[in-house]
C-alpha cells in the first residue's frame, strides 16, 4: 500500500504528451498541487521551472522510481485532456489507468481514476492535478550556501 501514493504522483503528472508544446501550456513558472482523492488523502504542492524544452516532459509526465506508465489513448487537443493507459510496477504489479481534464496555455488539471488488484482484493482510487502559471520567468536559482558546498 505504500507505493500507492507514488503511483498516484505519477498518475497525476502523468497527463499525454503534445505534438506541439505552443498548443499546450506555455513554459514559465508553474505551481502545482497533486491530490490523492482516496482511498487515503493526500496533498501536496511544489513550484517548478519549465522550459520549453520541458513543456512535452511536464505533460507527458515522469514514470517515476515506482512505476512505468504508457498511454496508448492521449489526446491533448481543443483544451481538453484524455488519456487512458496502464503503469506497472518494479515488481510487475499493473494499475489500470483512466484519466481526463482541461488546459490553457496558463493552466493545467487533471483527474485520473486507476484500478488494480492487490492480495485479492480490487483496489479504486482517484487523484488529482491542478497546475498554474505563476510567472513568464523562472527565479534564478538559489545560490548554494558553503556548508552544502563541501
Amino acid at each position: 500500500m505504500k507505493a500507492l501514493p507514488a503511483l498516484f504522483a505519477a498518475i497525476c503528472v502523468a497527463a499525454p504528451a503534445s505534438a506541439v508544446a505552443a498548443t499546450t501550456i506555455l513554459p514559465g513558472y508553474w505551481e502545482s498541487t497533486n491530490r490523492l482523492l482516496s482511498p487515503i488523502k493526500q496533498s501536496k504542492t511544489e513550484k517548478r521551472c519549465i522550459t520549453p524544452a520541458d513543456v512535452d516532459k511536464f505533460l507527458a509526465g515522469p514514470s517515476n522510481r515506482h512505476y512505468a506508465c504508457t498511454y496508448p489513448t492521449k489526446v491533448f487537443s481543443g483544451g481538453k485532456i484524455t488519456l487512458k493507459g496502464t503503469c506497472v510496477s518494479k515488481k510487475g504489479r499493473k494499475v489500470a489507468v483512466k484519466g481526463s481534464g482541461a488546459y490553457t496555455p496558463t493552466s493545467f488539471n487533471l483527474t485520473a481514476e486507476i484500478a488494480t488488484e492487490f492480495l485479492g482484493l480490487d483496489i479504486a482510487g482517484k487523484a488529482s492535478t491542478e497546475a498554474r502559471r505563476i510567472a513568464d520567468v523562472c527565479p534564478p536559482p538559489e545560490p548554494k550556501s558553503e556548508a552544502s558546498a563541501q
